[in-house]
């Protein structure tokens, strides 16, 4: 399906789902101007076939502190193993197969000792990986539960976006987090399937729901390959920009309709952007026409060969440039 892009309307409640992962197909049919029942066939078509999958994110605050970025090199024919390897992880939520098929791209979510662990023993250990860089996540522009695929105008986004948090993060008790699991699973899950799953009552669950989304912890992505949406060429941008701009450049990149990722990070660049494009001519331009005025020094231009996993989401693969099917299991299991 991902050689096929999505008519307009599948287009669009993707796009729906990106401004509110959680919004009920009633609202959504309002808003783009057709019939519930028609919202809720194709969403049901979307979520049954792969192609979309709605899952709650945790925010910028719960996952930026020891975020690491990395970049792995790995012996020709064994880049499948080590980012299968990685995707199995719960605490790597992106993995990245690069083009030319030597070097793994990940987002590490752990705590110091795993983090550490991980990239000093267990990578190493497989005799795979030939070099490791770790890149610290120093502050957060965008996260790719911002991106928005441009298919709704300014007046539908914002007929769309949920209520702003109204409080600070609540505590945490079980059932918190249970709901925060299972959303983690299926960011759309009715209340009547979370409260049997966790053995609650529904009036319980939908209050709760209510108090964890007005302490912002109820952030959603829908999960998308973005080749059904015509942008056929992903890349990390690697950037040097002077410590006076990174700020602005940072926020000016954030908030393009491209770019699905903002990052300042320690090592030889100092920002790190993702970017969706139609296809090579379109990063060319998007290079020139938007890098080169934002006074970027030099960019490293990576292009994404396979996407492995997506906010926690194992995507469906295929053959890659130098790999080959996994055989023993990888030590960084």
């Amino acid at each position: 399906m991902a050689d096929q892009v999505l008519d307009d309307l599948d287009q669009s409640l993707v796009c729906a789902l990106q401004v509110d992962g959680r919004a009920e197909p009633g609202r959504i049919a309002e808003v783009l101007g057709v019939s519930a029942r028609t919202v809720t066939r194709r969403l049901a078509r979307l979520q049954q076939t792969g192609a979309l999958r709605v899952v709650r994110l945790p925010t910028a605050e719960e996952a930026a502190p020891g975020a690491l970025l990395l970049r792995v090199r790995v012996l020709r024919g064994r880049v499948e193993a080590i980012a299968q390897a990685l995707a199995a992880r719960p605490d790597v939520p992106f993995v990245d197969i690069m083009l030319g098929g030597h070097e793994v791209g990940a987002v590490v979510l752990a705590d110091p000792g795993s983090r550490d662990h991980l990239v000093h023993a267990q990578l190493p250990a497989t005799g795979a990986v030939v070099e490791t860089s770790a890149h610290a996540v120093l502050h957060v522009f965008a996260d790719a539960g911002r991106w928005r695929g441009g298919r709704l105008t300014a007046e539908q986004v914002a007929a769309l976006e949920p209520e702003p948090p109204s409080a600070r993060p609540p505590a945490l008790d079980g059932l918190d987090r249970g709901l925060l699991a299972e959303l983690g699973e299926d960011a759309r899950r009715s209340h009547a399937a979370l409260a049997a799953a966790l053995g609650a009552p529904e009036s319980t669950v939908r209050r709760r729901l209510a108090r964890l989304a007005a302490g912002g912890l109820l952030r959603t992505h829908a999960t998308v390959d973005p080749r059904l949406l015509g942008m056929r060429v992903d890349a990390n941008l690697w950037l040097d920009v002077p410590p006076g701009r990174l700020a602005e450049v940072g926020e000016r990149l954030a908030g393009h309709p491209q770019v699905h990722g903002v990052f300042a990070t320690s090592g030889a660049a100092s920002l790190m952007a993702t970017v969706f494009c139609p296809d090579h001519a379109g990063l060319y331009r998007f290079t020139t026409e938007t890098l080169g005025p934002l006074g970027v020094s030099r960019a490293e231009t990576v292009i994404v060969a396979r996407a492995v996993k997506r906010a926690g989401v194992p995507l469906p693969g295929g053959p890659v440039p130098g790999g080959r099917p996994p055989g023993r299991r990888a030590a960084t299991g």
